[in-house]
């Protein structure tokens, strides 16, 4: 079987089962061997991955080897583990973590950015942290980079608009939905 392209990331789709290949053939072509039992990749004729096949489809196989170092670094934390760690800060921290390896093809790539939300606890004061990732989660800016920058800022301490958005004014050159009708 030949899988006419290659893997965008670190995995390749196997009959509906995503299977891991060395991080450095990322938009490499690969060759497929698939057999009852297992699943075998080939680049240039040499064989680079090996898997037991999973009897179920769906889901992930992947081998520690495979992931850039950065992966690595987090191959034993669990999502869940990531979350308990936010939610420590609080319930908003919690879910942004949450959100942001959810919203990602694959958890493992929230990995670092959750960690890095996690670790601003070291430089600034929890209930800033947590009211960070609040307005971050208010205005969908589900990133690491997104909440630093709310804290360098001190947007976390402005408070919010105070007035209501007024509606636009009549004139001539609005037309209301009734209009389009």
């Amino acid at each position: 079987m030949e899988n006419g392209q290659g893997p965008s990331d670190y995995h390749v789709e196997v009959d509906k089962t995503f299977y891991s290949v060395p991080h450095r053939l990322i938009g490499r072509r690969v060759d497929v061997r698939l057999t009852y039992r297992a699943v075998e990749i080939f680049q240039d004729h040499t064989r680079v991955a090996s898997h037991v096949r999973r009897s179920q489809r769906g889901g992930h196989v992947t081998v520690n080897e495979h992931m850039p170092k950065a992966h690595q670094r987090y191959a034993n934390m669990t999502p869940a583990a990531l979350i308990k760690m936010a939610g420590r800060i609080g319930v908003n921290a919690a879910t942004l973590v949450e959100r942001m390896m959810r919203e990602r093809p694959h958890p493992e790539q929230g990995y670092r950015s959750a960690m890095g939300i996690i670790s601003l606890a070291r430089r600034y004061e929890r209930n800033r942290l947590e009211t960070a990732c609040e307005r971050a989660l208010a205005i969908n800016a589900i990133r690491y980079s997104s909440v630093s920058a709310i804290l360098k800022s001190g947007l976390d301490r402005a408070s919010p608009a105070a007035e209501p958005v007024k509606a636009a004014p009549s004139h001539a050159n609005l037309r209301g939905g009734a209009y389009y009708q």
